[in-house]
């Protein structure tokens, strides 16, 4: 019995659970698509796991490439992520590690 997979699922989310990045690089896929655009959902606890918190916090690429696949659409694979402008990677990188600031740090921040 298979159960559905609510890891990936994007609905009742918050607006700030959810950013979509701009690819400075386009990823090329199969067939002449290009992705151009990837949108970021906040990661569940079970999405983080086998992932040391310090290297994706200190954007290893290892972690990041771990728990982009688990979070982006469309789902990044393990040739998107090894092929992609390392800008984006750490664009997106960036961007996993914002969510997993708390609201009191996120204040500190400059807009």
């Amino acid at each position: 019995m298979q159960t559905p997979d609510t890891e990936h699922t994007t609905t009742d989310m918050p607006t700030g659970d959810i950013v979509t990045v701009t690819l400075d690089t386009p990823i090329a896929r199969a067939g002449g698509k290009q992705i151009t655009e990837v949108t970021l959902r906040k990661p569940l606890a079970g999405a983080l796991r086998g992932v040391a918190m310090g290297d994706l916090v200190a954007c290893k690429y290892d972690a990041v490439a771990q728990v982009l696949p688990r979070v982006s659409t469309p789902m990044l694979l393990k040739q998107d992520i090894e092929n992609m402008d390392p800008a984006d990677l750490f664009k997106l990188g960036g961007e996993v590690v914002g969510f997993l600031l708390t609201k009191e740090q996120k204040a500190f921040i400059p807009q």
